[in-house]
C-alpha cells in the first residue's frame, strides 16, 4: 500500500477500508501505465533492430543479448498487464484487498524487469557502439543504479518515515 499507516493503523485519511483499497488501486493503476509506456517505448527499440543493416554484423554475444532483452521486454509487459487480468477474474467478489496485494507484489516485479531491461539495452547499445566492455560495463553500472533507485532508496525512505510515526516508549503506556 503506498499510504503510510502510523502505529494505530490509521492512515490520516477520513476512508474507510474499501474507499482506501479503492484509492490504492487507482493508484497502482496509473503507476502501471506510466511503466507500460516505457517499457512500449524499449520493446518498440527491439523490435526495429533486426530489420537494420548493421544488425547482421551482431556478434553470438549481441544477438544472445539482445534476444534476451526481447524475452524480458515481453514479460515485463505481461507482468504489467497481469493486475488487469487478475481484476477481471476477482471483480465483484469482494476480493479489493487480494487484488491490491497482488498487484503491489506484481507491479514491483515488473519493476525489476524494467531495471533488468533499461540495462540490457543500454549493454547491448554500449556493446554495439563502442565495444564490449563497454558495453557490460554500462549495463552493470545502470543495474546498479536502477536497484539504488528502485530497491534501496525506497526501503531507505520507509525507514526513516517508520521511525517518525512511531511515538518514543513511553506514548505507547
Amino acid at each position: 500500500m503506498s499510504e503510510v499507516e502510523d502505529y494505530t493503523g490509521r492512515t490520516g485519511r477520513n476512508e474507510t477500508r474499501e474507499e482506501q483499497l479503492d484509492r490504492n488501486w487507482a493508484e497502482l493503476l496509473q503507476e502501471l501505465r506510466v511503466l507500460q509506456t516505457g517499457v512500449q517505448i524499449l520493446a518498440g527499440f527491439l523490435l526495429t533492430l533486426p530489420f537494420q543493416q548493421r544488425f547482421e554484423k551482431l556478434d553470438d554475444w549481441e544477438v544472445n543479448l539482445y534476444l534476451t532483452n526481447v524475452v524480458i521486454a515481453a514479460l515485463t509487459t505481461a507482468f504489467i498487464l497481469l493486475p488487469v487480468s487478475v481484476h477481471r477474474r476477482l471483480f465483484r467478489k469482494r476480493l479489493k484487498e487480494t487484488l491490491v496485494s497482488s498487484a503491489d507484489t506484481i507491479t514491483k516485479i515488473a519493476l525489476g524487469g524494467i531495471a533488468l531491461l533499461s540495462a540490457g539495452t543500454a549493454a547491448l547499445v554500449f556493446d554495439v557502439a563502442v565495444g564490449r566492455s563497454a558495453g557490460v560495463t554500462a549495463g552493470g553500472a545502470l543495474l546498479g543504479v536502477m536497484v539504488v533507485m528502485l530497491v534501496f532508496v525506497p526501503l531507505r525512505l520507509n525507514k526513516r518515515a517508520t521511525v517518525r510515526i512511531i511515538p518514543p516508549a513511553s506514548e505507547k503506556e
